[in-house]
């Protein structure tokens, strides 16, 4: 099975970090958030992946072109101009980069990418900006069982603030950033069938406004729930929090070993 990818948004609500890289490859804990995302499906089984590049695309496919190097020791000897390659620790990863446009919104990233997983049973699909323990495996088999053609991971977004119970001008209670403000929300962990693809309209189209909205609407979108932990890389302040998630040595996204 693929997971397609999103990584090619301009990231400006992060500006501090993507005046030089694209926000997929902002580090968390000395490796880009992207890099993050295909360790978790990994850990699921899924090592087939097609990224949507747009924005500084090049820092993605450099990335990925010195990955091999960068993961093992190399010995250069200068004087004959050879390398050796010891203690290789790459991936069993397949990935392919593709340039889905700059300004092409998240429908039209998809609907350039169809290509690739068109004649697939089903695909993973999600964007190049969150980290989540989610337990992918059991979101596959919950969109194989229902038969519908797209299945959304349903959260609890993460609480800024803390909450007051207040009885009047008195604190009745205080919760320090209590979980799930709200209802759920689209986690954007997709599992998608290929029919959604003909729902998609061009370089235009929003995967979030008609292709959803038209599937929910028909029946066809179903939601696997998830209490875990889930979080967005959308400001410096998301980063940070991963930062020191990840440096405290129990970063909850972290399922592989």
């Amino acid at each position: 099975m693929k997971a397609v990818i999103l990584a090619g948004g301009l990231g400006t609500r992060i500006s501090e970090e993507t005046a030089l890289r694209p926000k997929p490859m902002v580090e968390i804990g000395g490796r880009p958030i992207l890099w993050h995302i295909l360790k978790m499906y990994g850990a699921h089984g899924i090592n087939d992946f097609v990224i949507c590049c747009g924005y500084k695309g090049n820092v993605i496919k450099e990335f990925f072109a010195n990955y091999f190097m960068t993961q093992s020791d190399v010995s250069f000897d200068m004087r004959s101009n050879r390398m050796e390659v010891h203690h290789k620790r790459a991936e069993p990863w397949t990935v392919t980069v593709v340039d889905t446009g700059e300004h092409t919104m998240t429908g039209g990233r998809l609907q350039r990418v169809a290509r690739y997983v068109e004649q697939d049973e089903a695909f993973c699909f999600t964007y190049g900006d969150g980290v989540s323990d989610l337990d992918i495996s059991a979101s596959l088999d919950f969109h194989k069982a229902h038969g519908r053609q797209a299945t959304l991971s349903a959260v609890f977004p993460p609480a800024r603030f803390g909450a007051l119970d207040l009885d009047g001008q008195r604190v009745r209670a205080f919760q320090e950033k209590p979980r799930g403000e709200g209802g759920r929300i689209n986690g954007g962990f997709f599992v998608l069938s290929p029919q959604v693809l003909s729902r998609l309209s061009g370089d235009d189209c929003v995967w979030e406004q008609a292709p959803l909205a038209g599937l929910a609407m028909e029946g066809e979108l179903m939601a696997f729930a998830h209490d875990g932990f889930w979080q967005p890389m959308d400001t410096l302040r998301d980063k940070n929090l991963l930062e020191e998630l990840w440096a405290s040595g129990k970063a909850p996204w972290k399922s592989w070993t």
